[in-house]
């Protein structure tokens, strides 16, 4: 990949990364980190990664990071937080677009992952599956489970309005 590719790329993919990562942690700065150390791996690996590749590298680069991240967040959080974090996801919500959120952050990360990359991204389970390193039926299992948590928690409609 020369420089004119890898700015395409940067043009092309950095919001959908950026979307993806935040959609899953909720933190802008953390988001922006994640972003910019993967278009970093990205320029490192350029000679290796072709111009047809880089989407998926960059957002398989993206999620691994993110999930490096969180697992060593978790490591760093009290129980104080995690109780706290508890009190504040039964608030009752008009907006539907924070239930919406409150209810993907309910689900286990590899559901949120999936789902947001299917719904908010438009991936192929195939394409899912290569940024996750699960099979395509794995990653079916994991969206009909995550779509079936989710309607569980915001119910009909009617209750949410």
């Amino acid at each position: 990949m020369n420089t004119a590719e890898y700015n395409k790329c940067v043009n092309n993919y950095a919001d959908g990364v950026y979307r993806f990562i935040q959609k899953n942690l909720g933190d802008r700065e953390k988001s922006r980190d994640i972003v910019q150390e993967s278009f970093s791996r990205l320029w490192e690996k350029a000679e290796e990664v072709s111009f047809e590749k880089a989407k998926t590298y960059l957002f398989t680069t993206a999620y691994h990071t993110m999930i490096d991240m969180i697992r060593k967040d978790k490591r760093n959080t009290s129980i104080e937080d995690q109780h706290l974090n508890l009190q504040v996801s039964f608030n009752k919500y008009n907006d539907l677009q924070e239930i919406l959120n409150r209810a993907l952050d309910t689900l286990p990360e590899i559901q949120r992952n999936v789902i947001t990359l299917r719904d908010y991204e438009g991936y192929s389970y195939e394409e899912i599956g290569k940024i996750t390193g699960l099979s395509e039926s794995q990653v079916k299992v994991y969206i009909y489970r995550g779509r079936l948590s989710l309607k569980n928690y915001i119910g009909s409609i009617e209750k949410v309005i």
